[in-house]
């Protein structure tokens, strides 16, 4: 809240669309090699991540993605993950489809309100807002899971579509680029090294119990 204050905003996370895949591709990537020139629809951090990788990452409005692929204006896309992809039919422009979502682990959603509405309401109203967001926060991650689970089924099934790993030492230099932009962010803005400091902290601490409850379990059941 403190960062949207200026801008006369309060926030609540309001959705989460879970961790993402990595894109669509209509080549083939089996090296660092590969991502030189790649043409790809990737905005925002993980579009300066791919240009210090050698590709060319290109900014398009969703209404501009499935032609674009088609054509060939790009190489490849990310967008979110099986579930809405699918509803796109990117299935149908495109043979490859990479994961992890290296770029996007868990894009949030808001709800935001302008501050002076938010102040004019009374405690239980605000108490019911936060409670309703809080709600379908976990709601949509719910629906997600669900969706993305039977959306996969579907491309797994389809003799057209191809669901692959990026390669190891792609997904190792793409990890060491993000690294070397998220140090430049957090060195040139108190606020950015203070939401990173905190996250780092997190993860450092949550990793142990992560690697011995949910990954340590669906590894066995592979």
């Amino acid at each position: 809240r403190e960062l949207y204050a200026p801008f006369n905003i309060v926030p609540f996370p309001c959705g989460n669309t879970g961790v993402q895949m990595g894109g669509w591709f209509n080549k083939e990537i089996n090296s660092i090699d590969d991502l030189q020139g790649l043409k790809m629809r990737i905005p925002g951090l993980g579009g300066e991540v791919l240009r210090r990788a050698g590709g060319t990452p290109v900014t398009l409005p969703g209404s501009e993605i499935f032609t674009s692929l088609q054509t060939g204006a790009i190489d490849a896309t990310e967008w979110v993950g099986p579930y809405n992809d699918v509803s796109f039919g990117l299935q149908k422009a495109a043979k490859y489809y990479y994961y992890p979502g290296w770029q996007e682990p868990g894009p949030t959603l808001e709800f935001m309100v302008n501050t002076a509405s938010w102040n004019s309401l009374p405690a239980d109203l605000q108490a019911i807002v936060e409670t309703s967001c809080q709600a379908i926060n976990c709601d949509v991650n719910a629906e997600y899971v669900h969706g993305n689970t039977i959306a996969l089924q579907q491309l797994l099934n389809n003799p057209d579509v191809e669901v692959r790993s990026f390669p190891a030492e792609v997904l190792q230099h793409l990890k060491s680029i993000s690294e070397d932009i998220v140090r430049e962010w957090v060195a040139e803005d108190p606020k950015a090294a203070r939401v990173y400091e905190s996250w780092d902290e997190f993860r450092k601490k949550s990793e142990p119990f992560q690697r011995i409850s949910e990954q340590a379990f669906l590894e066995t059941r592979t």
